[in-house]
């Protein structure tokens, strides 16, 4: 009896066990077929990695890095450092005028606020990098190394030094041309800046943080093509790069992989100062195109579309009925320009030139600029809710005049932009919305806007003595004074007026 159960309790538990596992298989099997779920460890194949496999893979790694090391040989004979010398006279700025000097007078405000200054001269140096251009001695670099210089020296590097002299600058692409005295040089090869691809492999190369760190090389990738608004200059068209560049690389070099000039070396985003990871390059298309004219003619010759425009930002969007986000609208037309001869109008918004997209206003005012005077462009205009294909033919922008398509002007000898107020800048600068005037969007540290004080935010009332309400009659102001003139400005800072005044440079 005791047999029987026994055997019939086994064999009640080996159906049990069979039962159980056909349900568990079941599941396993509808759980297997749906997609979301992961295979297991024993389903996911084996990956076979042969001596031959390691072979090959460090192959190409060592292929890569001969590719390196020979665009290295080959191109840093052709990238020079560049010494400079600056004599700074040493002054003491007075105060604004405040209502409170006629109560205490100057003196009271210089004995008790202003802390001492040293007095006499001293030389400011300078550490950057130039790209041998052409065999007979001719270099390029950015303005903003040789801006201001009183002597400019340059070093190969076999270790020969030569004094520089320079040819031209062009403050508006912080380009510069300077020249030696020495033939048989090792140019470099130019290459092709719009052929290049976003994750192209560059190399940069330059002399950063001191002399003793000269033809440094460092490696990295194009991040980004076509970088504008970034406010390093005046014609921005930037080529991103993570190839470390660093403090005295500007001017210097960045190159493909077949040994060619791609870009100049010009700026980083840093919050350091030091490297991290965005540096910006003057593409080598727009190096040649202004260089050419600064060794030809002493000058550069830039288009002129003769518009006024903004950025479209959502709210004017929402405001015009527009129903796009990008583009630049005309704010307004000169008269007897470019723009105007072609049928263009106020509201019109941008939408390509020569069938590349806009995003904003610094990349039209370069790509305009950019055009040789003559040129006919097509411009994609947006009209009434209507795409219409618009030909332009660009004149010649005057260096006199330097009107820009973003509304605002330059005068680069007296080293400011202004801008008409919007209600952007009003709120930017905290001014009212019943001012009149130009705003003061820019000052160049090293111009005469800064030496007697002026300030970005500033509000400039008056031009010698003639009340100014927007940018054109602040250039027709300016148009009237020579090399040699003296000119006042009423400007309103904060809850202050004052005037300033200084002479135009020969």
């Amino acid at each position: 009896m005791s047999n029987t159960c026994s055997v019939s309790s086994k064999w009640v538990l080996i159906f049990s066990g069979i039962l159980i596992g056909l349900i568990l298989a079941v599941g396993f099997e509808l759980t297997h077929s749906t997609q979301a779920q992961p295979k297991t460890v024993s389903e996911i194949p084996k990956i076979e990695k042969s001596e031959a496999d390691d072979a090959a893979s460090l192959g190409i790694v060592r292929q890569l890095s001969d590719v390196f090391a020979r665009v290295a040989q080959e191109v840093n004979p052709s990238v020079v450092t560049v010494f400079t010398e600056t004599e700074i006279k040493m002054q003491q700025q007075p105060f604004p005028e405040s209502p409170f000097e006629q109560f205490f007078g100057d003196n009271f405000f210089k004995r008790f606020f202003e802390s001492p200054q040293p007095q006499g001269n001293y030389k400011q140096m300078g550490l950057g990098s130039g790209v041998i251009a052409n065999p007979d001695g001719i270099i390029f670099t950015n303005n903003h190394v040789v801006d201001g210089a009183d002597n400019i020296k340059v070093r190969l590097m076999d270790g020969r030094e030569f004094t520089a002299k320079v040819k031209g600058r062009d403050p508006q692409t912080d380009l510069a041309v300077i020249t030696i005295d020495a033939k048989n040089l090792p140019a470099i090869r130019m290459g092709n800046s719009d052929k290049m691809r976003v994750g192209d492999w560059v190399l940069a190369i330059g002399s950063p943080l001191n002399p003793q760190l000269e033809h440094t090389v460092t490696a990295g990738i194009i991040s980004a093509k076509g970088r504008s608004a970034v406010g390093l200059s005046q014609y921005e068209d930037y080529i991103q790069t993570d190839a470390a560049i660093n403090p005295g690389n500007s001017g210097g070099a960045l190159v493909n992989l077949n040994g060619e000039l791609v870009g100049i070396n010009s700026a980083i985003a840093t919050q350091t100062g030091g490297f991290m990871g965005i540096g910006f390059a003057i593409p080598v298309n727009l190096a040649t195109h202004v260089t050419k004219d600064l060794i030809e003619k002493g000058k550069v010759t830039r288009g002129w579309l003769g518009v006024s425009i903004q950025n479209i930002t959502p709210e004017l969007s929402k405001a015009l009925k527009l129903n796009v986000a990008k583009g630049v609208i005309i704010s307004s037309v000169q008269k007897n320009s470019p723009a105007e001869k072609a049928g263009l109008k106020a509201e019109d918004v941008i939408l390509e030139f020569n069938g590349k997209s806009l995003e904003n206003t610094v990349e039209l005012s370069t790509w305009v600029a950019y055009t040789s005077p003559g040129t006919e462009v097509t411009l994609l205009i947006l009209r009434n809710g209507r795409e219409i294909p618009t030909a332009v033919k660009l004149g010649e922008l005057s260096p006199e005049k330097v009107q820009l398509a973003s509304g605002s002007t330059a005068i680069s000898k007296v080293g400011l932009q202004v801008s008409n107020l919007t209600n952007e800048l009003m709120q930017k600068y905290n001014l009212s919305q019943n001012q009149k005037g130009v705003v003061v969007t820019e000052v160049n540290p090293s111009g005469i806007a800064a030496e007697v004080g002026l300030q970005e935010g500033d509000l400039i009332l008056q031009v010698n003595r003639k009340d100014i309400e927007n940018v054109t009659e602040f250039e027709n102001q300016m148009q009237k004074v020579n090399p040699g003139d003296q000119v006042l400005f009423y400007v309103k800072r904060g809850d202050y007026n004052f005037f300033t005044a200084f002479t135009i440079p020969e």
